[in-house]
């Protein structure tokens, strides 16, 4: 799972539905990102890095249980 990815849609306000919305992308390709099933797009990503402010390097983390 994208911990971060999830801790900065969630410090933000925003659902999931909200955030797949922004990057016009259904929501369950959302949550595939951030669940870390899918990588997603680069353009995605640098989107993401804008509405959160955050680098997409730690967005774009990993963590394995």
């Amino acid at each position: 799972m994208r911990n971060n990815l999830k801790k900065a849609r969630k410090d933000a306000g925003l659902t999931q539905k909200q955030v797949a919305e922004y990057l016009g992308i259904s929501e369950r390709a959302y949550q595939h990102i951030e669940s870390g099933v899918y990588t997603g797009k680069i353009k995605h990503w640098d989107k993401l890095e804008d509405l959160f402010g955050i680098h997409q390097r730690i967005l774009r983390q990993v963590v394995t249980d």
